[in-house]
């Protein structure tokens, strides 16, 4: 008879020591720099279409509260742009990259590496020009 027992780590994810920290800025940064260029890209298909005063259609409407995406090194937070459709007909922005079942923070099981990898055609584009580099192909 095997009596074990498994503990649960309450703080697995509260690890803070200077590298993970370093880890988690820097991916971070990449993720807000990767969802900006994803935006940029979105509303340039929107850039012709005009309000009837001549104002552009769809525009940057600040950003919706910080919340934590799930990693591989644990969460992450940061903030997805909003956009605003001064025509009345809704425009919603979704992030290829971080769709919103990562951005829940119960959804341990999604990762940014398995996301990026199914929705590569998507993100490519942007996330080249904000890093001024190209993505190997074969990651």
């Amino acid at each position: 008879m095997n009596d074990a027992t498994i503990i649960e780590f309450a703080g697995r994810d509260a690890v803070s020591d200077p590298l993970t920290d370093l880890l988690r800025k820097g991916a971070r940064e990449l993720l807000q720099t990767a969802v900006e260029a994803e935006l940029d890209a979105f509303l340039a298909e929107y850039a012709k279409h005009r309000t009837p005063e001549g104002q552009a259609a769809v525009v940057r409407n600040g950003h919706h509260p910080e919340r934590a995406v799930q990693t591989g090194i644990g969460p992450v937070t940061m903030q997805i742009p909003k956009l605003r459709s001064k025509t009345g007909t809704p425009v919603t922005f979704r992030s290829a990259l971080v769709p919103p079942s990562l951005i829940s923070q119960t959804s341990s099981k999604a990762s940014i590496s398995s996301t990026a990898s199914s929705h590569r055609h998507k993100i490519r584009p942007p996330l080249d020009d904000s890093l001024n580099t190209r993505i190997d192909n074969s990651s």
